[in-house]
């Protein structure tokens, strides 16, 4: 498996360019990126059970999409996103995909993931809230 190298500006500039064509709704495909990017990190995480949140964190350190993450029952802190910029907005709309993927296969159930706190907007850290659908 080859893996790509895309920095932070590229990945700010990018969003710029689908928001300056599609507003905010290229959101939403950003999100579903973000889902099929978690399919691997899943199937790799889910190889141990006992150690799935702590190889899903590695991973994610790993391959660059954050600095630190805390995983926690019902939400996910983190810092230093690669999606970061600053924004009145919140902008981790891929790893929020990657998040609710990783949830639902844990949880074996579905999930809504929603960005509460942003470093975009100022906050220290990126917060997610995570919430099963019944």
């Amino acid at each position: 498996m080859r893996f790509l190298k895309v920095s932070q500006g590229e990945m700010i500039r990018i969003r710029d360019l689908y928001e300056s064509v599609m507003s905010h709704a290229c959101h939403g495909l950003f999100f579903r990126e973000g889902s099929v990017f978690g399919e691997e990190i899943v199937r790799i995480a889910q190889q141990d059970r006992l150690k799935y949140f702590e190889t899903s964190k590695n991973l994610l350190k790993a391959r660059g999409w954050v600095d630190e993450v805390d995983f926690a029952e019902e939400s996910v802190d983190v810092k230093g996103g690669i999606e970061v910029s600053k924004s009145a907005n919140t902008t981790c709309h891929r790893l929020r995909g990657i998040l609710r993927n990783l949830y639902e296969a844990h949880h074996n159930a579905k999930v809504h993931c929603v960005e509460v706190e942003c470093e975009s907007t100022g906050a220290p850290k990126c917060s997610f809230r995570i919430e099963r659908i019944s």
